[in-house]
């Protein structure tokens, strides 16, 4: 396998280097001839009040859904602190409003279940080196919840994949120590090969750029995982370490209707499919033994004051 990776490796860089030429005067064409969409306008943080009203999770009569939270956490009034994290995407380019965006239709999914205090770091252009300079200037602060958008930039910027290896580490490290955060989604990178604005073979050549800085990413938190784990585990060979940091991978049908006029940001159903899958993801979190647990020792922890 290693033989076959290696002779993979070795076809796709001499491609590149014949393509080259091309490939910077299709790069320059872009750059002059897609349309330059503007960030959404709007609030950067907000608060939604939970819209669940029940009160006693035996009696409820709705069923699973897409913001499921976890029932036990049904019971007190915690606020969960959400954090949009990223590049243009994330600043909700594509769109007019941010209402339209993912800061405008994540956290009322959410707040389905919890009431929400939302807040939104991003712009456009942003690399995950750059992200990580926006992380280190944010004031250390508790976020529960971390939706992370990352990489097109690293693509379009050919990010080493060593500096993108250490850099996702480095993201993963700080959201869940200096933020504290319980769940982290890494949103994957879109697949660049169907954006429409990218003409062949630049088109080809950065999505598989993209799909290999999908496929480490994953290799990457999976490791930081099992770091953890290890490192969590106590004397009696319980691992206490909860997986806290992931990819979602959006699933989406590229169809022109989730593209924005640009060929190339989300559009408003985009969004809103994207929304949609994370707050199922983070749902499942909030559903583990970890979070029921965490809850019932703050619950006690608020009986003994």
């Amino acid at each position: 396998m290693k033989i076959k990776a290696c002779y993979e490796l070795v076809f796709y860089y001499a491609v590149f280097v014949i393509l080259l030429p091309l490939l910077l005067l299709q790069g320059i064409w872009v750059r002059f001839k897609t349309i330059k969409l503007p960030e959404a306008t709007g609030e950067r943080s907000g608060y939604y009040a939970s819209t669940n009203t029940s009160t006693d999770t035996s009696t409820s009569t709705s069923t699973s859904t897409s913001t499921d939270i976890n029932a036990n956490a049904k019971h007190n009034n915690e606020t969960v602190k959400l954090l949009i994290l990223g590049d243009s995407a994330a600043a909700g380019v594509g769109v007019n409003q941010q209402k339209q965006a993912l800061a405008g239709q994540l956290p009322p999914l959410l707040a389905k279940q919890h009431s929400i205090t939302w807040q939104l770091v991003a712009s456009s252009g942003l690399t995950s080196s750059d992200i990580i300079k926006q992380l280190t200037l944010l004031p250390t602060q508790k976020f529960d919840l971390v939706l992370v958008s990352v990489g097109v930039n690293d693509v379009t910027h050919f990010t080493q994949q060593a500096q993108w290896a250490e850099n996702i580490s480095h993201l993963a490290t700080m959201l869940t120590t200096k933020f504290s955060a319980d769940k982290v989604l890494f949103s994957s990178v879109p697949p660049m090969h169907l954006f429409t604005a990218l003409p062949q073979p630049l088109r080809w050549c950065l999505g598989l750029r993209a799909s290999k800085l999908n496929a480490l990413m994953a290799t990457v938190l999976v490791a930081l995982q099992q770091h953890s784990s290890v490192q969590n585990t106590d004397s009696q060979g319980v691992n206490k370490h909860t997986n806290k940091c992931a990819v979602l991978t959006v699933d989406l049908p590229f169809k022109p209707e989730y593209l924005a006029k640009d060929g190339m940001h989300p559009s408003t159903l985009a969004y809103r499919v994207w929304a949609k899958q994370a707050a199922e993801q983070f749902g499942e979190w909030f559903n583990t033994d970890h979070h029921k647990n965490k809850n019932h020792t703050n619950h006690k922890l608020y009986k003994q004051k």
